[in-house]
């Protein structure tokens, strides 16, 4: 590290999905893990196990935004994954690939995560609040087939 590096902001970032740039105020969820697999053949002269990568598991990602009248596009999209349950869509209309950008000052993404065929499975409304002083905030939580990042 450089001196005068300093650690990248993480407030700055876009959402591409459908084709279309998306404002949120949060994105979480965007982990990768490997689960390990243990193994131990029986004439080891050693008394454990020993591991190896096996599957990758992803996440779910949650994003949250606030919430405009006449804008029903998280349930709308929640909803085309019942269209497909009840036979009546192909089952690719409802995936999204998504991609999420952190930005630098220039607003260049430096950080990229792309989602892989991603799809609601969670809509949730603003909670509601008679002497409450905040934005109204939805979010949706999506389930994929994988992340890749790209550091530029």
């Amino acid at each position: 590290m450089a001196q005068g590096d300093y650690p990248i902001p993480k407030f700055h970032f876009q959402v591409e999905w459908g084709g279309t740039l998306i404002g949120f105020t949060e994105v979480t969820g965007l982990d990768v893990q490997t689960d390990p697999i243990e193994y131990r053949h029986g004439a080891s002269p050693e008394y454990h196990k020993t591991k190896q990568p096996g599957l990758h598991k992803y996440s779910n990602i949650t994003m949250k935004r606030g919430t405009f009248q006449s804008d029903n596009e998280y349930f709308d999209w929640w909803k085309e994954t019942k269209f497909f349950q009840e036979g009546n869509s192909t089952g690719s209309k409802y995936r999204r690939n998504i991609t999420i950008s952190l930005l630098n000052e220039e607003h260049k993404p430096i950080i990229v995560w792309k989602v892989k065929n991603a799809w609601p499975i969670k809509v949730q409304s603003t909670d509601l609040k008679a002497d409450g002083n905040e934005i109204a905030i939805e979010s949706i939580e999506l389930v994929h087939e994988g992340v890749v990042i790209q550091n530029d």
